[in-house]
């Protein structure tokens, strides 16, 4: 995934947790708007840390 379509991402998600973490903040749900900002977070990092799944040129097989 290119950088700038990861950097959107990581805006957006973090954007819709923040909305979501305010919104979520009531008397019986208080801890919500934490579990909702750190999950985000953690979501945000591990896109940029680690690779995408892909296939390399040489381990692709042909099928006879």
């Amino acid at each position: 995934m290119p950088n700038d379509v990861k950097a959107i991402v990581s805006a957006i998600t973090l954007i819709v947790a923040a909305v979501l973490a305010y919104w979520s903040k009531s008397p019986v749900h208080h801890d919500l708007a934490n579990v909702v900002m750190i999950t985000a977070v953690f979501m945000v990092i591990a896109m940029w840390v680690f690779p995408e799944a892909g296939v390399k040129k040489g381990d692709v097989k042909k099928i006879k």
